[in-house]
């Protein structure tokens, strides 16, 4: 089996999907489908075609699954609907609150089209999610926590540069260590958003802008900004090429509850993870969804799918059989 990934957008996860996909003997990249002029795009990889956006149904019955790799502020709530119509389709929407309407739409039109959609794939959602899962079933008396970082949110860092009079912008997600230290104590805190972590953006303006307006937007943004401590620094494009360049990221995920008939015993769960690359990591991620998806769609279902609907053993490209003797 030879999964055939189409890529559509080729920023920092498109190249992180094409370096994911290289990494997976049982899949090729077919095909690059941009806005730009696609004779502008060099990819890593040799003999790949690259090609527009407006192109892109031409080549429909070429590619198994397409991974779509926009921004979740304006990108995929439209792009994903549209395309699982005529695609098997993963993206790694990340806007949390807006998963049950996501979901809906593209539910709608990945069963109008017969086809397989993958939504919020990634590390959050998606293996933290799978983490929560697991812990709150297995502790159904206790407490969920989430912290994520220090590092850059792709899709935060992307809903400032929607902003008008922004150039560019980074933004790193820290958690704060007393919430963190609190949560590992057993001690189960009641923490508001605000109080876990702290957001902080360093912006490019363009000359003239008003930053006193663009702060404003940014501090007061609902779904991403609003309900959190925020600082807003501006600076040089200069500065940000030299010091925000790297796109490290991070979190934990911790589960606190109680046993027993008196729950007089504390166990912690935790998970966490230290990225090198945030795009790079999501597009692993994203990668193994889209071998499940392929699977699932070979075997005839249809709609949409998140990480909770799919069999862990689906992400493998291992037997069954391979994974009860070398993993079980």
């Amino acid at each position: 089996m030879t999964v055939k990934i189409g890529i559509l957008g080729y920023g920092n996860l498109g190249r992180g999907i094409e370096c994911a996909v290289k990494q997976n003997s049982d899949m090729e990249l077919k095909a690059v489908f941009t806005r730009r002029p696609p004779e502008s795009l060099k990819i890593l990889t040799d003999n790949v075609p690259v090609y527009h956006i407006d192109d892109i149904l031409n080549h429909k019955d070429e590619i198994d699954v397409l991974i779509l790799c926009g921004g979740s502020a304006t990108d995929l709530p439209a792009q994903t609907p549209e395309y699982a119509k005529y695609f098997n389709v993963v993206d790694s929407f990340d806007t949390h609150a807006k998963i049950p309407e996501h979901f809906e739409n593209v539910n709608n039109s990945a069963k109008e089209g017969g086809k397989i959609a993958v939504i919020s794939c990634g590390w959050d959602p998606g293996m933290f999610s799978l983490n929560r899962l697991y812990a709150s079933a297995i502790l159904p008396e206790g407490q969920d926590y989430t912290f994520w970082g220090k590092g850059v949110s792709q899709g935060h860092s992307d809903a400032i540069r929607r902003i008008d009079g922004v150039l560019d912008a980074k933004q790193y997600t820290i958690p704060k260590e007393d919430a963190l230290e609190a949560v590992r104590s057993g001690a189960n805190p009641t923490l508001t958003a605000r109080q876990k972590h702290l957001r902080e953006c360093f912006v490019v303006a363009e000359d003239g802008a008003d930053k006193e307006r663009i702060e404003n937007e940014i501090k007061t943004m609902p779904n991403y900004f609003a309900d959190y401590d925020t600082v807003v620094h501006f600076i040089t494009m200069e500065e940000l090429k030299k010091n925000h360049s790297a796109i490290a990221h991070g979190g934990f995920v911790i589960r606190s509850g109680k046993t027993g008939i008196e729950n007089q015993n504390t166990h912690i769960i935790e998970y966490s993870l230290k990225l090198d690359s945030n795009p790079e990591f999501t597009a692993s991620v994203i990668v193994a969804y889209a071998r499940a998806a392929y699977k699932m769609y070979k075997e005839g279902s249809v709609g949409c799918k998140t990480v909770f609907d799919i069999p862990p053993a689906y992400l493998s490209y291992k037997s069954s059989e391979e994974l009860r003797k070398e993993m079980l």
